[in-house]
């Protein structure tokens, strides 16, 4: 005899009630516990708030990401600037002032 497997649904939960819990988690309440009252698995609990704090790190490194972004274009606009600058100050000034401007600090 074969026997019917039953299909369970996953239960879908809004992001309102994801944070929430959360909150609930933040204020203070045990994970557990708050899993029990609601009916819901503790793991699914720590998924979430894993996924709330990896959202808040990105946000973080794609700030400073734009911030570094900006510095290297920032050097890069300079670099192409002393490049083509440069034949010009050799052939006006000659090598070794060229070579004494380009070389101190900006």
């Amino acid at each position: 005899m074969k026997e019917k497997k039953i299909k369970e649904h996953r239960r879908k939960y809004d992001a309102d009630f994801k944070q929430q819990v959360l909150q609930m988690i933040a204020n203070g309440r045990r994970v557990r516990e708050v899993a029990e009252s609601l009916g819901i698995g503790e793991n699914l609990i720590y998924r979430w708030r894993s996924r709330q704090e990896n959202k808040v790190t990105e946000g973080k490194e794609n700030a400073s990401v734009t911030t570094d972004q900006h510095a290297l274009l920032r050097r890069i606009r300079e670099l192409e600037m002393e490049r083509d600058m440069d034949p010009m100050l050799t052939h006006v000034c000659g090598s070794k002032k060229a070579l004494a401007i380009f070389s101190r600090q900006l």
